[in-house]
């Protein structure tokens, strides 16, 4: 089943690129590029979700690039 969560993305002074999500508590993932910060937030999302089911928590329904923005991100499972 796919879930789509809602992530904030912005970009750093320090020049990398950091999400984070009000969908998924405890979601923050940094990389050098979107591509990578999202890829890293994908993963990050899908261990927080398994964590969830195994202590049988429920989940919550739910271009250019600026400094920062929102974007929704699917996770399969």
């Amino acid at each position: 089943m796919e879930k789509i969560i809602n992530l904030h993305i912005e970009k750093l002074p320090e020049g990398v690129y950091l999400a984070t999500s009000n969908d998924i508590q405890g979601l923050i993932a940094q990389g050098r590029t979107v591509s990578e910060t999202m890829e890293i937030a994908r993963d990050v999302a899908r261990r927080l979700l398994e964590a969830q089911e195994n202590r049988q928590e429920s989940f919550p329904p739910s271009m250019a690039i600026s400094d920062s923005f929102d974007c929704s991100l699917v996770i399969g499972a």
